[in-house]
């Protein structure tokens, strides 16, 4: 289990040059924000102009803000403005757990992710010298590193999040607009595949071979917020082989679509040229999969999902599709059935009927690794392979 610094009242969308303080209360908690974490956090802040752009990087120096306790959970913070900040621009609020540029970001290729609360930056805050009316953002962005074997310059990226979601309607899937531990653990497991420091056993370098070959074709279903295919469009420009090909289409429903394709749009300087990931529609509920299986001329070498199991009301719907894609990709590719990577945290044992219902369409998942976080439930991440032909 991971925890997330964020916002329980966040800032405004604007403010004054006036010299009063921002007003926030910040947070420790879970992804799903029920449980708190328990131990006394010092929180720093900075602030990073936005825009106008600047010509290098304006963040300034991290200063202690408060130190957390869930006792004084719902307590108000005053947060100074920035002292430089001018009539026009636009500033992002970062809160961290620590005092470098280094704290502000999730290193996802770090083996101890998660020992520390993750970071938040607030939405751009206009400032104002005209008095406006205080409207609460309803987004945040976290910012992430992808680090090459003794590369120098880590690759940073970032993840915006809607915050402003209902936990009553998680039946109808607005889970895709937050960042889960699924995603972040499967990313993590992912970048450390690349870097060669995970544990290495046939089937984990079967899928590192495949994943990171020269031409590999993957879809990913649940999406959500996009980091995962945005990991993977972004370690595949990494490597070294002249010729990177293949395409990453990455699904969820329409709704989730505005904010996926914008994840995507704005890592669009790190991906391989014509190797982004591309945002479509793909509804478990719908039988027709032509749409999103005509981009795959040869097949699809990988189906990556994180977090597709917090409903087990949708597991037949899901399998549906893992069945149609399966059956789909062996018509053009008899020989070459897709690998399954799955990230996994367990939220109700229940869940866990979903392996036996893969195996009943001939889907076999074994284990291959957790990522620990801070404490709790781990991230499990899971390989499924294809092995006999789906009804």
């Amino acid at each position: 289990m991971f925890y997330y610094i964020s916002f329980l009242r966040p800032p405004p969308t604007q403010a004054t040059l006036s010299g009063e303080p921002i007003i926030i209360t910040p947070q420790i908690a879970n992804d799903l924000r029920t449980e708190y974490y328990t131990d006394v956090q010092d929180i720093f802040y900075s602030w990073s102009l936005h825009s106008p752009t600047p010509s290098s990087s304006v963040i300034t120096k991290p200063a202690k803000l408060t130190s957390w306790r869930a006792s004084t959970m719902y307590k108000e913070i005053p947060v100074p403005s920035p002292r430089n900040a001018r009539d026009g621009e636009y500033w992002r609020l970062i809160l961290s757990s620590g005092t470098s540029r280094k704290d502000q970001v999730l290193p996802l290729s770090d083996e101890n992710l998660g020992h520390l609360p993750f970071p938040v930056f607030s939405d751009p805050i206009f400032f104002s010298t005209r008095q406006n009316k205080a409207v609460k953002q309803e987004r945040i962005q976290r910012s992430y590193t992808l680090t090459v074997t003794n590369g120098d310059h880590p690759t940073i990226f970032h993840i915006i999040e809607q915050t402003s979601f209902d936990l009553e309607k998680a039946t109808d899937r607005k889970f895709h607009q937050k960042i889960w531990d699924s995603g972040i653990g499967l990313s993590s497991w992912l970048a450390q595949l690349h870097s060669g420091i995970v544990a290495n056993t046939a089937l984990v370098s079967k899928v590192k071979n495949v994943l990171f070959a020269s031409r590999c074709d993957i879809l990913e279903l649940g999406a959500g917020t996009g980091i995962v295919a945005i990991a993977l469009g972004i370690l595949r420009g990494l490597l070294e082989s002249p010729v990177i090909s293949g395409k990453i289409i990455t699904t969820d429903l329409p709704s989730a679509l505005p904010l996926l394709q914008g994840n995507i749009n704005l890592s669009q300087s790190h991906y391989h040229p014509g190797n982004a990931p591309e945002g479509t529609v793909l509804d478990w509920d719908e039988p027709d999969i032509s749409t999103q299986a005509a981009s795959f001329v040869s097949g699809i070498d990988v189906i990556v999902m994180a977090d597709v199991t917090y409903n087990t009301a949708s597991f037949p719907a899901l399998i549906g599709t893992l069945s149609r894609l399966i059956r789909f990709s062996m018509s053009v590719a008899p020989a070459k059935p897709p690998l399954i990577v799955l990230g996994y945290k367990e939220r109700d044992a229940a869940e866990r009927i979903l392996w036996g219902m893969a195996e009943k369409i001939g889907i076999r998942f074994e284990e291959v690794a957790q990522i620990p976080g801070a404490e709790g439930t781990p991230v499990e991440v899971w390989v499924g392979t294809v092995s006999v032909n789906t009804r």
